[in-house]
């Protein structure tokens, strides 16, 4: 490199601005600066490298000054933003760096997009990339952005930062979103389905944006109107007048919007039935396509999940209901069912912790879920508050809930969303939901009265005055509303609900199946109790293990049992002593239930 420098000249930028500029590798740079060092010093000037440290400094200093005129210059771009010192263009982004240059990413990437949570605040970027002629984008939270160590995680997306570069990348998609604050736009967000206040029924809003788990991005896409709204209700006025099972799931799918606003809970519908070809399946999708597409994988999920992905699913759906097919996909490799009904009743989620030291924000819901399977969703030794939240009906091939269910199923594949969209506008019109409310207690009321618990009495009247809405809203006084009587007579009982009856009963039909056991003395058999006309006499041990391994508990059967005079007890125990081969003994002394059986319910009723 030739010099025409004078000793003067060295007191100006243009010797350092040269070096500076034209030096692009670490030993050229070195070359050169020795080279016009000894040059400044032929010219009497000995403080050279002193000065060019100088210049140096005020070069980096100046990197973070914005230049209007430098803006981003990709092919194709969504927007033009101002790149401040960055070099943004179809070679990638870079900056210059002392003598070299830094790069932040190989080919373009911007921010184009703030988008900012409407429950929880919280804001996220959509980024936009491309890698060959095609943008793409996606949504990244702002945490990951702001983090070298989790930008990286963007490679599997195809965005080409790596370890090496990810700090560069940081400060790069940072300096744009910061120099451009007032260019971005910034739009409303919702992870979820629902009502949301001031705004409306997600996803029912327009410009909102969903920024929730990819892994429900199917789901969310699935929510939508496609096909001819008349003939969807025309198959589905055509399938309500098949059975009232189809009516009552159906209208347990708009019920499902109502439970928020009515400060009800959640509670299940249930269809099972061991015959094949019952249609119980095609009722689910029935009750989906209110709200979306039907076809099994899309909106309609099964019991193959964990329990982490069911409330995950129920928290992300909110307020629509969760359709759940095959119950049988929820039993091991011995047959028992790994389904617990309380994990999506209560409408909490579990409180989980998370890597910086807090807890994650638990999940809730309030929303219908509505499921099929060959065997009821409870068991005789389920607890009371797990049978109370389930309405359970069963589904005999005599009586299809769905017939013809291949045409059905065909047609509501192709017409489907038109429905909820309609209910829950109609819903949040003002003053609608005093007047729902007024209805809803009412019917409340009246169901509390026959013989059933209060949360099956809360579930059925949601239904019911969820059927009444929609025959007005949706099918303009087409269909026959569902009657009190219609839905009660698939409620369960006081009886059937309590936990401590049934493990009554349960104790009953032991005590008659070991009989022999019960002898009070046996030289070959062990040895349980006694048992007397009317009376059995269980040890206590016996007693505890028998009632826990039925899955019952123990003090609650026996605080049942002494509260409603089933047990004889000395004085404030569960427990009176009995001589057992001899010996006195610790016996839970149970009555036994009288039954009278046909033979003698017959002679009973002959004339004398």
């Amino acid at each position: 490199m030739g010099y025409e420098y004078e000793k003067d000249d060295f007191l100006t930028p243009a010797p350092y601005e040269q070096l500076y500029k034209s030096a692009k590798e670490p030993f050229r740079h070195a070359r050169e600066l020795e080279a016009l060092a000894s040059y400044a010093a032929s010219k009497g000037f000995k403080g050279f490298k002193g000065m060019y440290r100088a210049y140096v400094t005020t070069m980096r200093e100046q990197r973070d000054t914005v230049y209007v005129d430098n803006v981003t210059a990709f092919d194709g771009q969504p927007m033009e933003l101002n790149a401040g010192d960055w070099e943004a263009d179809e070679g990638g982004v870079c900056r210059k760096a002392g003598y070299g240059y830094e790069t932040a990413c190989p080919h373009p990437v911007m921010p184009v997009e703030r988008l900012v949570n409407i429950d929880t605040g919280e804001e996220r970027v959509r980024v936009a990339y491309r890698k060959g002629t095609q943008w793409r984008s996606t949504i990244v939270e702002k945490v990951v952005l702001a983090n070298a160590n989790r930008v990286t995680d963007l490679a599997r997306l195809g965005i080409a930062v790596t370890s090496q570069n990810a700090r560069a990348f940081v400060e790069y998609m940072n300096d744009l979103e910061n120099l451009n604050y007032d260019r971005i736009p910034e739009r409303k967000s919702i992870g979820r389905f629902g009502y949301i206040s001031g705004e409306g029924f997600s996803p029912f809003v327009d410009g909102l944006i969903f920024d929730g788990d990819a892994n429900f991005k199917t789901m969310f896409h699935a929510v939508r109107a496609e096909g001819s709204r008349e003939e969807w209700e025309r198959v589905a006025l055509e399938c309500r007048g098949m059975s009232t099972t189809a009516r009552i799931i159906l209208a347990a799918s708009f019920a499902s919007a109502l439970l928020e606003p009515l400060g009800a809970l959640p509670f299940f519908v249930h269809l099972w039935g061991v015959d094949s070809g019952t249609g119980k399946t095609v009722a689910l999708m029935l009750a989906a396509s209110v709200w979306a597409d039907p076809v099994m994988g899309a909106y309609v999920k099964t019991f193959d999940a964990t329990v982490v992905g069911s409330e995950k699913t129920a928290a992300f759906l909110n307020h629509l209901p969760l359709c759940l097919d095959e119950l049988q996909l929820a039993r091991d490799s011995r047959g028992r069912l790994q389904f617990d009904v309380y994990k999506l009743a209560q409408g909490v989620g579990r409180t989980r912790g998370n890597r910086g030291g807090g807890v994650d924000m638990t999940p809730t819901w309030h929303n219908c879920i509505l499921t099929t399977g060959e065997s009821p969703l409870t068991g005789q030794n389920a607890g009371a508050g797990a049978v109370n939240r389930v309405i359970d009906i069963e589904c005999r091939a005599s009586e299809a809930v769905i017939t013809d269910g291949i045409r059905i199923s065909s047609s509501l594949k192709r017409n489907f969303g038109f429905a909820g969209r309609e209910f829950v506008g109609k819903l949040y019109e003002p003053g609608v939901i005093d007047r729902v409310v007024s209805e809803y207690q009412v019917l409340f009321r009246t169901l509390s009265a026959n013989d059933t618990t209060e949360k099956q009495a809360m579930a059925a009247a949601a239904v019911i005055e969820a059927d009444r809405l929609a025959n007005e809203w949706v099918f303009a006084g087409k269909a026959v509303p569902l009657s009190e009587a219609e839905v009660s007579s698939f409620l369960a009982s006081k009886a059937a609900v309590s936990a401590g009856d049934r493990a009554y009963h349960y104790l009953c039909d032991w005590a008659v199946q070991n009989a022999n056991k019960l002898c009070g003395r046996s030289e070959t058999l062990e040895v349980l109790g006694a048992i007397e006309p009317g009376r059995a006499y269980i040890v206590r041990s016996v007693f505890d293990r028998v009632v826990s391994d039925a899955g019952f508990s123990t003090a609650a059967t026996l605080s049942y049992l002494k509260s409603n005079d089933l047990i004889e007890t000395r004085g404030r125990n569960y427990t009176r002593g009995k001589r057992i081969n001899g010996q006195l003994t610790e016996c839970v002394s149970l009555k036994l239930e009288e039954i009278v059986d046909d033979v003698d319910r017959e002679e009973a009723e002959l004339p004398l």
